[in-house]
């Protein structure tokens, strides 16, 4: 039985129940009900009041429950959003700072509120990342699927486990290595699109439709609008560029060839400065590398086809003037040989020329062609006979040294106090020196030229004669000369004998004096470095003095060479009577010529 009093009620509760029952029980009396009716009816009603509380403890037990899982969830939440988002609060907090239930959810719910904000926030700037990686991946590779090429990223969506902040700065991060790959490939881009502008431009070339070819978007001149980086790209421009070079070079060859084959025709043809000048901007390829050709449109279809014309208008003009194009290359050739001393082939002699273009038996252009090649083996040749010909040019430079002392020595006023005398003395000083070393340089001269003759198993001629049977005719003349010299010597102190004798026996006899109006001139000439130059003047007294044959004076007449020779070996020196006075003037001139002293008195 439930109390009236009991202590789960409230005093004003008890109290109105008391007062109900005392109200039932007096109706109940009323009605003459039955104590056993009355115990009955009382029970009914405790069992339905114990059944009402039944009740409302199960719907406090159900309310405690849900609002329990409520917490437990939203905590669970927290957790899951705290471990998603990176933060270090845990829900143990939450409970220390709680008593009750209702106190709890009320607290976790604005957390809960607030994570998912944050987690939404956070969901964006992600989002964001993602599409920037993806776009730069796209760009790069040319591939939607390159962003797994580059780094290992998960699709990005609300169900995203790691939303923490250090997983965002390892996309930042990875985005600022993908905006610098970007950077270096659209500058790598645009230098080849660069170099490929300038080579179209030297080629002459549509730089639009060439690099269109690579990809459409390189057209484009504005570095703000899209432009294709894609590996693809790069390796369709290099490709490109090394097609453009190699084409580059072979119009560069190309050209060459022409230019090669039209100075040539100018040369042949004398060109006119005026035309030449028409094709300055082409000329200047051949002093320039491949890599200086940089003038726009200096390589083109045009510019070669306009060259190539020019080399066959000058070739049918060639055709027309082939016999002057003959005698001249002709000349040319001979001027060679004049130069290097070698004698140039008869077969393609002027006269000879003239009467094969003539007659029609050989065709003039073969005739050219034959000079061209004599002209390439003459230009050889001189080359190797370079060295020996600088030898000769020593000896015959020493050989005029010689000639000049010749002639300062047999002037009999060379040692007079004249203008430009002592010049004149200090140049015989250093052509004696020079003419002491001849028999030196002469040998050498032979020993040089036969190593030559041994080495190219073929004799070194010097215009058409054996330079080495040259320079032996050469020694020889010069030891006869020496000879002649020797007997000069004996028959002048032969001669003073006799005058001595004579004039011991009869006396002397005074020669008249010569008048100055017949008297010689000195002999000399002004040159052109200020110093007096001997006349050449023979002194010859019964006999004429040998002169020494050089190369010059041999050139043309080697036939008579020999003879000349035998000549002067033979020549005797008959001296004639002369007055005391003649006497010593030709020994002080010849005792001068020996000895290079001032005559004695």
């Amino acid at each position: 039985m439930l109390a009236v009093g009991s202590p789960f009620t409230s005093l004003h509760t008890s109290s109105s129940c008391n007062a109900l029952l005392r109200e039932l029980q007096q109706i109940w009396n009323d009605i003459g009900e039955s104590e056993a009716d009355k115990d009955r009816m009382l029970l009914e009603l405790e069992m339905e009041c114990l059944e009402v509380y039944r009740r409302k403890v199960e719907e406090a037990a159900n309310a405690k429950a849900r609002l329990h899982q409520s917490v437990a969830l939203k905590e669970a939440e927290v957790a899951t959003l705290m471990a998603a988002l990176g933060e270090l609060s845990s829900p143990s907090q939450i409970e220390k700072r709680s008593k009750t239930l209702k106190e709890k959810l009320a607290s976790v719910t604005p957390l809960v509120e607030e994570l998912m904000k944050k987690k939404e926030e956070r969901l964006k700037q992600f989002a964001d990342i993602k599409a920037q990686i993806e776009k730069f991946s796209v760009e790069i590779s040319g591939y939607s699927n390159h962003l797994n090429d580059h780094m290992n990223i998960s699709t990005l969506s609300l169900e995203e486990t790691d939303l923490s902040l250090r997983k965002l700065n390892e996309y930042q991060t990875h985005i600022c290595t993908l905006q610098k790959e970007k950077s270096d490939r659209l500058h790598k881009v645009l230098e080849h699109v660069s170099e490929v502008h300038s080579l179209c431009g030297v080629l002459g070339l549509d730089f639009s439709q060439t690099v269109s070819e690579v990809h459409p978007s390189l057209e484009r001149t504005s570095v703000e609008q899209a432009t294709n980086i894609s590996n693809r790209t790069l390796e369709g421009l290099e490709h490109t560029i090394l097609t453009l070079k190699t084409e580059r070079k072979t119009r560069i060859q190309k050209l060459k060839d022409i230019l090669t084959s039209l100075f040539e025709l100018w040369n042949l043809m004398d060109s006119s400065h005026d035309e030449k000048r028409k094709f300055s901007r082409i000329t200047s390829i051949m002093r320039v590398s491949e890599t200086e050709v940089t003038e726009p449109g200096l390589l083109s279809t045009e510019t070669i086809e306009q060259a190539s014309a020019e080399v066959e208008r000058l070739t049918q003009l060639k055709a027309g003037r082939m016999k002057q194009l003959v005698l001249k290359r002709r000349s040319e050739l001979e001027e060679i040989c004049r130069m290097a001393h070698i004698e140039a082939d008869p077969s393609t002699a002027p006269e000879k020329s003239n009467a094969l273009i003539d007659s029609g038996l050989l065709d003039p252009s073969e005739l050219l062609a034959n000079i061209e090649v004599q002209i390439v083996k003459v230009k050889e040749e001189a080359t190797s006979r370079k060295e020996v010909m600088d030898r000769v040019d020593r000896w015959l430079s020493a050989c005029e040294e010689e000639k000049w002392l010749e002639e300062y020595n047999q002037d009999e006023n060379r040692y007079n106090a004249g203008r430009g005398s002592h010049v004149n003395l200090k140049r015989a000083e250093r052509a004696r020196v020079t003419v002491s070393k001849i028999p030196a340089i002469v040998d050498n001269l032979i020993n040089r030229t036969l190593a030559w003759e041994d080495e190219r198993k073929t004799m070194f001629l010097y215009d058409g004669a054996r330079l080495v049977a040259i320079l032996e005719d050469y020694k020889l003349s010069r030891q006869q000369r020496e000879e002649e010299k020797r007997r000069h010597r004996d028959q002048k102190k032969l001669q003073d004998m006799l005058l001595t004798e004579k004039e011991a026996m009869y006396g002397s006899k005074p020669s008249p004096r010569r008048s100055n109006s017949f008297r010689k001139t000195n002999g000399y000439r002004a040159n052109g470095n200020g110093s007096m130059t001997p006349t050449p003047r023979r002194n010859s007294v019964g006999g004429a003095t040998p002169e020494i044959l050089t190369p010059r004076s041999y050139s043309g007449r080697q036939n008579g060479y020999f003879k000349e020779m035998r000549r002067l070996s033979t020549t005797p020196l008959n001296f004639v009577a002369m007055s005391r006075d003649d006497t010593m003037s030709y020994a002080s001139i010849y005792e001068g010529s020996d000895t290079g002293s001032p005559p004695q008195s």
